[in-house]
């Protein structure tokens, strides 16, 4: 079984409002020292495989097609071996 965990967010060259909007509620509340925040999604996704390089092969392909957009966003991504319980 191998665990995939992975991050997509927008590139720095794309205003991400939502991460500024959360950016602001938080020093609303009392926290200043923050001095920049985006915003992202992350996905977890088990394969039934044994294969890392196989697992990593299939997750940048989901990455590249469902996961992400190529032209707002970029993606990365680990992979590990997990035992089944």
């Amino acid at each position: 079984m191998i665990k995939a965990k992975i991050i997509v967010k927008l590139k720095n060259t794309i205003l991400d409002p939502q991460g500024k909007t959360i950016q602001h509620a938080l020093e609303t509340l009392g926290y200043k020292e923050i001095e920049s925040l985006r915003s992202g999604k992350f996905f977890e996704i088990n394969l039934n495989m044994d294969s890392e390089e196989k697992a990593k092969s299939i997750v940048d392909e989901i990455c590249r097609k469902i996961l992400s957009n190529p032209v707002t966003e970029e993606y990365q991504f680990t992979v590990e071996k997990i035992t089944k319980l």
